[in-house]
This record gives structure tokens, sequence and C-alpha cells, in this order.
């Protein structure tokens, strides 16, 4: 088992009980992040009608507070869980990293896949922002926070070996991801093409995750052990694949066949006028 021969060292917050009270409570409580979910889309659709009649809020300092925090979060947590990963790669192979479930068996990943199954809770305050913003509401945005809330919650139920693949990737994705947005807020030119990365940066991750689910998916067809269920390889999936499908049309729209900046600020300006309009009626 991996957990036998790693052997990184823990902080003391990283050893206490308390680890697995978190992972007992995430494991027992899955309605939780049912409930969760129900009131996000309550919220964001709600708080969309209630900010069609008011001012946006700038909140660039609060959302460059809330980026930040993230990203430290991201990078802490991509720094805890990857050697655990390169060291299970490195000495038992790819087998083992999709099938093995020894990450749940370590004080440091214990620690951090709790943190990170929590954290999908708190990640859907970035939707908050982009409605007191009046940004765009895209469908890959909300889809995309309430599925992996519902799947990361229902997974550690099951103590999914390939959750290490999940968790790892999307902790690195994440650190990148939240420092631009952190940046961004704070009024940094960032080039371009750094936003267009992270977007290829998660089209990768769906990719791998395709392959992953075809992976252990015929390593269980063969009568091999591999620590995941049948109605958790097809729920990850669906997951994985639809967001394949919405981010690859999102980086065409964005990237390849954008639509004429002109336009867009033409629209704008329509309804700002029409609001103004409003108003003075």
């Amino acid at each position: 088992m991996s957990h036998a021969s790693f052997n990184a060292s823990a902080f003391d917050f990283e050893k206490t009980v308390l680890t697995q009270d978190m992972l007992n409570f995430i494991t027992n409580n899955y309605k939780l992040s049912v409930w969760a979910s129900a009131v996000y889309v309550v919220v964001i659709f709600g708080g969309r009608w209630i900010m069609d009649r008011k001012d946006k809020f700038g909140l660039n300092y609060a959302l460059a507070l809330w980026s930040g925090m993230l990203a430290i979060f991201s990078v802490i947590g991509t720094a805890r869980m990857w050697p655990e990963m390169l060291h299970v790669l490195q000495h038992e192979g790819f087998y083992s990293s999709a099938c093995i479930a020894g990450y749940m068996e370590h004080s440091v990943t214990q620690f951090w896949t709790g943190l990170f199954v929590l954290s999908k809770i708190i990640e859907l305050g970035d939707t908050v922002f982009i409605v007191l913003r009046k940004q765009p509401l895209i469908f890959l945005h909300w889809y995309h926070h309430i599925t992996v809330l519902l799947y990361s919650w229902y997974s550690l139920r099951e103590e999914v070996a390939s959750g290490r693949w999940f968790i790892c990737l999307n902790f690195a994705v994440h650190a990148v991801m939240y420092s631009y947005y952190a940046l961004r807020a704070l009024k940094f030119r960032v080039p371009n093409q750094i936003r267009m990365i992270i977007t290829a940066q998660q089209l990768i991750q769906m990719i791998i995750g395709c392959f992953l689910n075809f992976y252990v998916y015929s390593i269980k067809n063969e009568g091999r052990f591999c620590q995941i269920s049948y109605e958790n390889i097809r729920l990850s999936f669906l997951m994985y694949f639809s967001y394949f499908i919405l981010f690859a049309k999102f980086f065409y729209d964005t990237y390849i066949n954008p639509t004429p900046r002109p336009a867009r600020l033409i629209s704008e300006e329509k309804r700002r006028i029409a609001k103004a309009e409003q108003k003075a009626d």
C-alpha cells in the first residue's frame, strides 16, 4: 500500500484527531451538499433578479481578498497532496495511483482531502461576486460548481482511489486560476494568454478525467481490484465528459471564434441606455 512507504512529515494540525471527525462529518452528512446546492441556485438566480434593478457593485478589493485566500489554500493543497501522488507514480506505478486509495490512510493527505471536499461549499461564493458585479453568469460556471460539490461529497464516502487524481489536478489548476483572479481584481495587467492557458489546463484536466474513467472501468472488467464502484465510474465519466464539451465550447467561443468586441460594446450600451430610460420614467 502506498501509505506504508510514503513518509512525508505531517504538521501537528494535520495529525490531530479532528481530521477523522472532519471526514466522518462529510461522509455522514451528504445531504448538506444537496441543501447547499439548492440554496446556491436560489441565491444566485434570485440575486440576478434583484440586481437587474440595481447598479452593480465594484468589490475589487473584496474579490482580490477572496481569490487570494483561495489561491493560497490551493497552493498549499497542491504542495501537500502532490508529493504522495508522485511517490506512488514513481514507486508503485499508474495502476496504484488510480486504483489503490492509499492517500486516504496518510494523515497529510487525509487532512487535505477533507479540506478539499469542504472547500467546494466555500467556492460557491465565487458566483456571488459575479452576481453582485453583474458579470455574465454562464451555464458552465454554476453547473460546474454544483456538480463538483455533489460528486466530491459523494465520492468521499467511497474513498474512491482515482479521487487522488481529481484532487491533485483540481488543486493545481485552482492555484493558478485564483491567483489570476486576484491579480485581475487588483487591476494588474495580466496577459490574455494567461487566461487562455488556464482554460487549456482545465480542458486537459477533463481529458485526463475521461481517460481515468476508461482506465479504471477496463481494470474492473478484467476482474482486477480497483477501489471505485461502477456507479461512481458512470457518474464521474458523465461529469468529466460534460465538462470537456462545455470547456471546449468555451475555449472555441472565447479564443478561436470570439464574438466581435464592438458588437458586445453596442449591446452593453443599449442595455445601459434602456436602464437609464426606465429610471427616468
